[in-house]
């Protein structure tokens, strides 16, 4: 490996240097830490504008007269868009980079939300949230493909489901924001903030987000910059004048969303989409029409709100408290998370008496549910190469996204036909239970049995192969 430590001396030999072994002998931090906040930051926006629409739903019901049932197809018109984002945007971005993608995103997201502070019927609102679903969409597979490229191995899952506690923040917060603004100022206001934040962090993004120092190696683009971002990472690190940067991953021709299916990936990826679409199809369920139930059952608009927001505050706990743990015991530790999460689901349904159970009972199943789905993304980033991660990732959340749109259809499909609010929290709970049983058998097919592991016999070293490549 062509490094050598800066005492006085540089070595002059120009022996190749894996990018990917470079990093994970590395310590994590201050430039990674830096680059997963920025990433956190893309995803705490897109968080905020994800959610924001289901918060504001008993206003702006109430303000144009509309029936509860009525505001599906606009929660599903939104998510719909970030299905297709996530589609389009994961395989671009192994084309064109991480880079391009976030800051596109970004910018898209922010016009669209601010947009939609100016709409006055369900047509418009219906293709405005469509469009700002698109960037919304873009933002997250590529936010995760970044941090997880530029992470070692041992510390992959936690820092991307760190990262990952942008979203569920900012989601929160959205419910906060809503409670306080909306008696004060309208629920209009909300989108204006959710529009110009975005657009004030383009600047910065432009300037400041680098390109993935795995890509650009795989690539063989920028050979000084691939150096140049390995010195950030390890300051004290030098490199050989005419060093060559490889990366010991398959450079993959043709369509990214075949490789998907190549190299023993298929059952993998197969199962990866059930994970998500469950979880997503559960975590929107719970996220558009917690808020509205909450309301129909005699609480206010703002205390809907901000009950509801514990969905996604129980995420970030459960987030932070999960990392180490996945990256231990990977999908055996999602499926039992899973598991849980049928019972947290299931009881808020039973629960909807007292505003203290309930809120306990949200919390939980946001720790699960919000946890799980941060965690899958993170394994399926870890599962998946350089040359496709972010067509993995974006293909897996974009099946997940038909879950998403289900999800509110289904939740206004029973609320409409006057189902008890136990028996609808049943219906979501079922769905918990199918991502379980994904989960676990995706620990079965790897034969995970822990910590015990070393990096050769991980999930991923297991299912593919590994292939020098990159010049």
């Amino acid at each position: 490996m062509a490094v050598s430590q800066t005492q006085g001396s540089q070595t002059h030999d120009a022996a190749p240097v894996d990018v990917a072994a470079f990093i994970d002998q590395q310590p994590v931090g201050g430039f990674q830490i830096k680059l997963l906040l920025t990433c956190a930051a893309v995803l705490f926006l897109d968080g905020f504008d994800t959610q924001a629409i289901g918060y504001v739903a008993p206003a702006l019901a109430r303000e144009w007269g509309l029936t509860k049932g009525a505001l599906g197809p606009v929660f599903s018109a939104g998510l719909f868009g970030l299905m297709i984002g996530a589609l389009i945007f994961g395989p671009l971005a192994d084309r064109v980079g991480r880079k391009k993608i976030i800051i596109f995103s970004t910018l898209a997201f922010g016009v669209g939300t601010l947009a939609t502070a100016f709409v006055s019927d369900v047509n418009t609102l219906l293709a405005i949230r469509f469009l700002t679903g698109l960037g919304l969409g873009g933002a997250m597979p590529n936010a995760v493909a970044m941090t997880s490229e530029f992470s070692p191995h041992r510390r992959r899952a936690t820092m991307v489901m760190i990262m990952f506690c942008g979203f569920s923040v900012g989601a929160a917060l959205g419910g906060l924001l809503a409670a306080a603004m909306i008696p004060q100022f309208g629920w209009r206001s909300v989108f204006v903030v959710g529009g110009l934040a975005p657009l004030a962090l383009v600047p910065s993004l432009t300037l400041r987000l680098p390109e993935s120092v795995r890509f650009l190696a795989l690539t063989g683009r920028a050979h000084e910059r691939v150096g140049e971002l390995l010195r950030y990472i390890a300051a004290n690190a030098a490199f050989a004048p005419g060093t060559q940067y490889t990366v010991h991953e398959p450079g993959l021709a043709g369509i990214p969303v075949l490789h998907l299916f190549k190299e023993k990936r298929t059952v993998v990826t197969l199962l990866l989409w059930v994970v998500f679409f469950m979880s997503l199809l559960d975590l929107y369920f719970l996220s558009n029409w917690l808020p509205t139930v909450l309301n129909d059952l005699g609480a206010t608009v703002s205390a809907s709100a901000a009950i509801g927001s514990m969905l996604q505050v129980g995420g970030v706990v459960g987030t932070f408290a999960l990392g180490s743990v996945i990256d231990r015991f990977s999908f055996r530790a999602l499926a039992l998370v899973y598991f849980a999460a049928v019972f947290a689901v299931g009881a808020i349904g039973q629960l909807s008496h007292s505003v203290v159970f309930v809120t306990a009972a949200i919390f939980a199943a946001g720790f699960c549910i919000v946890g799980g789905q941060i965690a899958a993304n993170a394994l399926a980033a870890t599962f998946y190469p350089t040359a496709v991660r972010a067509t993995g990732v974006g293909w897996a959340l974009g099946i997940g996204r038909v879950g998403s749109i289900v999800g509110p259809l289904v939740g206004g499909a029973l609320l409409t036909a006057k189902w008890s609010t136990g028996s609808v929290f049943m219906a979501a709970a079922t769905a918990a239970l199918c991502a379980a049983l994904a989960a676990f058998s995706l620990s079965r097919l790897a034969g995970m049995g822990g910590g015990k592991t070393d990096p050769a016999s991980s999930f991923d070293a297991k299912l593919q192969p590994a292939t020098t490549a990159g010049r």
